[in-house]
């Protein structure tokens, strides 16, 4: 089963906010989904990203893959930097 950590829509019309979960390819964007795993509000300021560390970096060493938008605010708060680096370590040390 392909697994991606992807945004759901939420929110009122013209003003939504988005839950980053972990849902399968095949389903719908708002359809099913296996985990939440935090929050985005593109409105408020400071923009609010609440995304469980722990949770993220334990679906992508199990190979679910970011979208566009997610991997970018993973970025922005440094779980990629992690994995990453989490990465680099252990292929040396194998």
């Amino acid at each position: 089963m392909a697994v991606r950590i992807r945004l759901r829509r939420m929110g009122k019309k013209k003003m939504p906010h988005y839950r980053v979960v972990v849902a399968d390819i095949k389903s719908p964007r708002d359809g099913r989904f296996i985990e939440s795993i935090g929050t985005y509000d593109p409105h408020k300021e400071p923009v609010e990203i609440n995304i469980e560390e722990e949770k993220a970096l334990y679906w992508l060493s199990k190979g679910a893959t970011p979208s566009d938008t997610v991997r970018s605010l993973l970025s922005k708060i440094g779980v990629m930097k992690k994995f990453d680096e989490g990465d680099a370590s252990t292929s040396v040390s194998e």
